[in-house]
């Protein structure tokens, strides 16, 4: 019975409508920020970094960009693993001309340049929907991915056809290239999380995002009551490429160190990102963090319970791992549209009658 708000008054419109009405809620939130500030970074090594922590965070940019486009604008999208390949290849040309800049800048303009990119591809979406949007946005992937291989300038006519991170310094800490700490890693990934969760946060609840919901939901009705469809489409697919952009970036400078395009940005990429959001929860920041934790961390636990632990072969855990995501996208559909978001707040429902049934 600890989760109640009874006893917990609000005395303004203010305090009435933040993002965690409820003290507990609040209080857990400030609980996670400080655990994963101030505890993770001193405990954290190179595995639990490169194979869940980093990951798992660059994901939730990814997948929060792609939330805001077809969870909460309802404008579909197949090409986000071209689009993070856009941010990365931005960031390598941005780090390799102006070597003396900030790499958090970078990452930054990177993701302006995403944005932009994304946008030029979104102006479909005024003229098509659903299916054909997607197939729009699938041709926007093959169509980066030729160019990024098949343009020399973007690898800087490297014999390799790879892009390479050189090393880069926040604050006189190695962030980038081969010698970087574990921790390092996890914290600048972890604070471009913190601030593309709370801008994404602030925008979903404010006037842009009800914009976006109003498309989602009848865009012929949004369009009579005053929504301008032009703007407000485009605008999701800017800040959606901005979000995007910013995890191709952290994705091959911090984590990768070195990418190439098919390789590292092609058709799997986007699909992954889509199935991130399915089973998290569409039209929700949480289920966007959710659904990257979930695939992230699911093969993960298959390579150590079967391989590590029951002896399987490799190649059996990894199909057992598509039949698993397969499964779970059906059922979250039929069942529960949701995704683990709605379960999430369901189970927070729970808590609140409990011990009573009603």
């Amino acid at each position: 019975m600890f989760y109640r708000e009874a006893g917990d008054f609000k005395v303004s419109y203010k305090d009435d409508s933040q993002t965690f009405p409820i003290a507990f809620d609040r209080f857990r939130y400030y609980a996670v920020i400080a655990v994963a500030f101030l505890i993770i970074p001193f405990v954290i090594n190179d595995y639990w970094a490169n194979a869940v922590f980093v990951p798992f965070l660059i994901y939730a940019i990814a997948a929060i960009g792609l939330n805001i486009l077809t969870g909460y604008c309802g404008q579909v999208s197949l090409g986000t693993g071209g689009f993070m390949a856009c941010g990365a290849y931005a960031c390598y040309k941005l780090m390799t001309a102006f070597p003396d800049v900030n790499i958090m800048i970078h990452v930054l303009i990177s993701g302006g340049i995403t944005a932009a990119v994304v946008t030029l591809f979104g102006l479909p979406s005024l003229r098509i929907k659903g299916f054909y949007l997607a197939v729009a946005t699938l041709a926007a992937q093959f169509f980066l991915i030729w160019l990024f291989n098949k343009v020399s300038w973007f690898y800087n006519y490297s014999a390799s056809g790879q892009i390479n991170a050189p090393d880069r310094f926040v604050a006189g800490v190695q962030v980038t290239g081969p010698e970087t700490e574990a921790w390092a890693k996890y914290l600048i990934c972890l604070v471009f999380v913190v601030g593309c969760a709370w801008l994404a946060r602030n925008l979903t609840r404010g006037s842009v995002g009800r914009k976006w919901m109003a498309i989602r939901d009848m865009d012929i009705a949004a369009e009579i009551i005053g929504v301008n469809p032009l703007t407000t489409k485009l605008s999701a697919f800017a800040i959606s490429g901005f979000f995007v952009g910013i995890s191709g970036a952290l994705f091959f400078a911090v984590y990768l160190g070195s990418a190439e395009a098919g390789d590292s940005f092609g058709i799997t990429k986007s699909f992954l990102v889509l199935f991130m959001i399915i089973i998290g929860g569409l039209g929700s920041i949480f289920g966007s963090f959710a659904g990257a934790a979930f695939m992230v961390l699911l093969p993960v636990l298959l390579k150590n319970v079967l391989v590590g632990g029951l002896g399987w072969d490799t190649a059996l855990a990894a199909h057992l791992e598509f039949v698993i995501v397969g499964g779970l996208i059906v059922f979250f559909l039929i069942v529960e549209p949701h995704g683990l978001a709605r379960l999430w707040l369901l189970t927070k429902e729970k808590l609140r009658l409990w011990p009573f049934p009603h």
